[in-house]
């Protein structure tokens, strides 16, 4: 699906939130047992940190857009292909969120799960793929890397060992 198709989806079940279901006039929607629709407008930063209130609404989306052009340029470059997936799961939420915070000044959240007593913060699809897409960076990150041209080492062309001496 990439970063577009995620955006696409992104920005869609939000317009669905906003202007067919109208959560905002309705507060909160039971769907399941744990999971209810519930309406939250984030104006913080991540899980509704309140780093918002001293960056300001143009302060957050130049910060996120920078971080956006960024994680671009590292999908530009890499050539793993989970590395890339994740990389494009999180640039697609990025956008996603800071064309909120451009169209409404906030983050439509509103996907709310819970149980036992026990609440999530209320997230979206946005969301859900950053955090996707990180999951996907740690679990590449971790992976033992195959030997190529960039973190091979070759060894007796007089490179120097891992205890200091030449091969």
């Amino acid at each position: 699906m990439g970063a577009a198709g995620l955006l696409v989806a992104d920005q869609l079940s939000k317009w669905w939130i906003l202007e067919g279901l109208k959560l905002p006039e309705k507060g909160s929607v039971e769907l399941l047992p744990f999971l209810n629709f519930s309406m939250v407008w984030n104006r913080g930063i991540s899980m509704g940190i309140p780093l918002g209130e001293s960056l300001g609404k143009w302060g957050i989306i130049v910060l996120t857009g920078l971080i956006s052009l960024w994680v671009a340029k590292w999908l530009f470059d890499t050539v793993k292909k989970m590395e890339a997936w994740g990389l494009a799961l999180i640039l697609g939420g990025a956008i996603g969120n800071i064309i909120d915070r451009f169209l409404h000044g906030a983050v439509v959240d509103f996907v709310h799960l819970h149980a036992g007593g026990y609440s999530f913060y209320v997230f979206n699809v946005a969301d859900a793929a950053i955090t996707i897409g990180v999951v996907l960076l740690l679990i590449d990150g971790l992976r033992p890397a195959a030997k190529g041209p960039k973190n091979a080492q070759k060894v007796g062309d007089g490179t120097v060992d891992h205890k200091g001496e030449s091969s």
